[in-house]
């Protein structure tokens, strides 16, 4: 995924202005899904508009400017979002760290696995929280977006709980087992 990609399905939701963009960025999108500040974003949509992703549709004091999306810009964004899942590069550091826990010693590596519990559970009263009184069927514009991302996060977080506590029974096992 890129920053494009990002920029082009927040304003196929709406038009927004740089501003307003870089704020969506500061808020739940950055902190749970994609981290991008004014100096990603300004000088990607400007090249965003030479390609003919998105427009400028109104230009206000100081220089600011409302972008929307293009029909070009829509397309590309249909194109992405529908491709099959797994096409990008695959960086994620709490599935290497899984990886590499053998690396620890096991009373290191329990340490470690409790760690991840408390991460998920930290995450999933913060998601549950957020979302507490927000569920509306059938969403719609950006908080649907939000839902939806919240409702996966809910799950990942779960999944990641469920599975550090699995990990820290076999760890206690063959511990147990090899220490008898």
């Amino acid at each position: 995924m890129s920053l494009t990609e990002a920029l082009l399905g927040l304003l196929a939701v709406e038009p927004a202005s740089g501003y307003d963009l870089t704020k969506e960025f500061e808020g739940d999108l950055g902190r749970w899904a994609w981290k991008a500040g004014h100096t990603s974003v300004y000088p990607q949509l400007v090249r965003m508009a030479e390609r003919g992703l998105v427009e400028v549709t109104q230009e206000g004091p100081r220089g600011r400017r409302t972008y929307a999306v293009t029909d070009k810009g829509r397309e590309e964004l249909r194109s992405w979002l529908q491709a099959p899942w797994g096409r990008g590069v695959v960086r994620n550091e709490q599935v290497l760290r899984m990886f590499l826990l053998e690396a620890l010693e096991p009373e290191e590596a329990a340490t470690a696995l409790r760690g991840v519990v408390e991460f998920a559970e930290r995450n999933l009263s913060v998601l549950r929280e957020h979302r507490a009184g927000r569920e509306v069927e059938p969403p719609e514009g950006r908080d649907a977006l939000g839902q939806l991302a919240a409702e996966f996060g809910l799950r990942q977080y779960q999944a990641m709980h469920d599975w550090a506590e699995w990990a820290l029974e076999r760890l206690d096992r063959r511990h147990t087992i090899r220490s008898t």
